[in-house]
């Protein structure tokens, strides 16, 4: 991103958190409090995925946390009641009492029902960025079954698959991660899970849509999931650009999910 391009997302930034902070406004002029973000990072990558946008939030007077997921994949299955468990542990120390702002990327949208039955806090709203989207519920796999014998051919003799990076050509995974710093960052974090947690199905307790959604889409990859929220009456916005884009462009990820949070309140 050249510095025009990091000028007007800075711009974009301000703006929003303007009109997030009048949102806010009750009738009798109090600021309702801020809601804490919670960004869930995909199993398959790190929690330096979602870190800039937590420094710009903070910047901005948010509260944000970044629970990290790296030790969902340790053990053996089922896997789905550790990512709960992450996300629940890494609001340890927040105002039990304020409202969260749940916002997952990827295939941690799958789990966004059960991180929302389990945590234990009142969400403000969820905002699904560049993530899978569940059904209304009964159950979801983690994979398709069309994906997995690519997954398949990945493992190793233990079962273990490769970090995610390492899955794809050197001209896909450049364009997500050009900052050769950030690309480090996140690659040497990256856990290698086993194949066992791509196999699991997801229970997705009944009801957990009538929770305030929001649609954060990044890349053509997830088109078809944007269409699907705005089928479900969810406001949608889209920042172009990779599927990481949170590490290319955070402060105009940070002005989208700010926007949604208000659109969704």
């Amino acid at each position: 991103m050249d510095r025009t391009d990091a000028h007007v997302s800075s711009r974009r930034l301000e703006a929003a958190l303007d009109r997030h902070l009048r949102a806010r406004q009750t009738d009798c002029g109090n600021v309702d409090p801020m809601p804490l973000f919670v960004l869930v990072h995909s199993p398959s990558v790190g929690p330096s995925t979602w870190q800039a946008v937590a420094d710009r939030l903070r910047d901005a007077g948010h509260e944000a946390v970044v629970p990290s997921l790296l030790s969902v994949g340790q053990g053996g299955p089922p896997y789905w009641p550790r990512v709960a468990a992450s996300v629940r542990a890494g609001l340890s120390g927040t105002d039990p009492s304020r409202p969260v702002v749940l916002a997952v990327h990827s295939n941690a949208g799958l789990f966004l029902p059960v991180i929302a039955s389990e945590l234990g806090r009142a969400v403000a709203c969820s905002i699904f960025a560049d993530a899978s989207v569940p059904p209304p519920g009964g159950s979801t796999p983690v994979a398709e079954d069309d994906f997995l014998p690519f997954l398949r051919r990945l493992a190793d003799d233990s079962g273990r698959l490769p970090q995610w990076t390492s899955w794809w050509d050197e001209e896909d995974v450049a364009p997500m991660l050009p900052d050769p710093h950030v690309r480090q960052v996140v690659v040497e974090e990256q856990p290698r899970l086993p194949l066992d947690y791509y196999l699991e199905v997801v229970p997705v307790p009944a009801g957990w849509d009538q929770l305030r959604c929001g649609y954060l889409l990044f890349s053509q990859a997830y088109e078809a999931q944007a269409a699907e929220a705005r089928r479900r009456g969810w406001p949608v916005r889209t920042v172009p650009g990779e599927h990481l884009h949170q590490v290319v462009d955070p402060a105009g990820v940070t002005s989208a999910l700010l926007e949604l949070a208000d659109a969704a309140a």
